[in-house]
């Protein structure tokens, strides 16, 4: 039972995330689910099980809240279905031993991706009104579908980035049409996954909790998207992301690094982690303030996370 009620928070905390940065439900549920010894098939079955039920809320309320370009959904959506089942396809081919590694490099990867984008650059939003074109959605949103599936996550890591970087939607559309489209992504993951394994190995209990939370969380995300600095955000969720699948790849199933090394690197990861989001939030600080016309914040100024326009 205290497995089910932590599952269900975990899945309210994700969405939160999700619905407000328009990534990382999967990759930080699935990464969880690995944590705990799930198989990784399974885990990524599990997972997008309950995305069919929260990326179809979540879609709902970001449109209620005027989130979503449905263009850009369906010109991305289609092709990352596609991507998804193709990808769902292929992790059902694979043996256990040799799934655990691959997932969590990936996971690690997109969680490496995300830290360090939104440490970085931040946000573009210099090209706002310029069409997106088919000819970069459709690709994008065909392998994004397939890390989806393959990772247990990345739709929102592969996608929201990219259309970000572009600068020609405002990231409040970008987040809600990548959170609206991931509903063709996880139906399509799912069927993929049904189809090759049945539900052997799947808890549709442990779906169904995270499904819960995830429902509860996704109407207060798109809200909160219009006030979350995102670059703060991102960067708290990548460091989660690399800290924890970093421990995966370093056991015994992978690298199998001996206990001292893999102390230090821990120690490395979370310093960098602590310094990404202590960078994020003085960036987020000076760029309220260039807008605002106030005094730029000094490095050395003590940090609040609840400063914020």
């Amino acid at each position: 039972m205290r497995k089910l009620v932590l599952l269900a928070v975990v899945g309210l905390l994700a969405q939160l995330v999700d619905g407000s940065l328009g990534m990382a439900y999967g990759v930080t549920t699935t990464t969880l689910l690995l944590a705990i010894g799930t198989n990784p098939v399974a885990a990524s079955a599990t997972v997008h099980l309950a995305e069919i039920g929260t990326t179809l809320v979540s879609g709902a309320s970001h449109w209620r809240f005027g989130n979503v370009d449905w263009a850009v959904v369906l010109k991305i959506g289609l092709p990352g279905a596609v991507g998804a089942f193709a990808g769902a396809t292929f992790l059902s081919s694979l043996d256990t031993t040799t799934a655990t590694p691959v997932m969590s490099g990936i996971l690690l990867a997109l969680g490496l991706y995300v830290l360090i984008r939104f440490t970085v650059t931040g946000l573009r939003t210099d090209r706002l009104g310029t069409p997106l074109r088919t000819r970069f959605l459709a690709p994008l949103g065909l392998v994004g579908g397939f890390v989806d599936a393959t990772g247990g996550g990345g739709w929102g890591p592969v996608g929201t980035p990219a259309i970000l970087a572009s600068g020609r939607l405002e990231p409040r559309k970008v987040i809600g049409s990548i959170d609206t489209s991931e509903f063709l992504i996880s139906v399509a993951a799912s069927t993929g996954f049904l189809l090759a394994l049945g539900s052997q190995g799947i808890d549709f209990s442990w779906a169904a909790m995270l499904l819960l939370g995830g429902v509860i969380a996704a109407p207060i995300a798109a809200w909160l998207v219009r006030t979350i600095p995102p670059r703060v955000l991102g960067s708290a969720v990548g460091g989660v992301i690399v800290l924890t699948n970093s421990r995966t790849i370093m056991g015994e199933d992978a690298l199998a690094l001996g206990g001292g090394i893999t102390w230090l690197v821990h120690g490395l990861v979370l310093a960098a982690w602590v310094g990404a989001v202590t960078h994020s939030l003085r960036a987020h600080r000076r760029e309220v303030a260039a807008e605002s016309g106030a005094a730029p914040v000094a490095d050395d100024e003590p940090e609040l996370i609840g400063d914020r326009a």
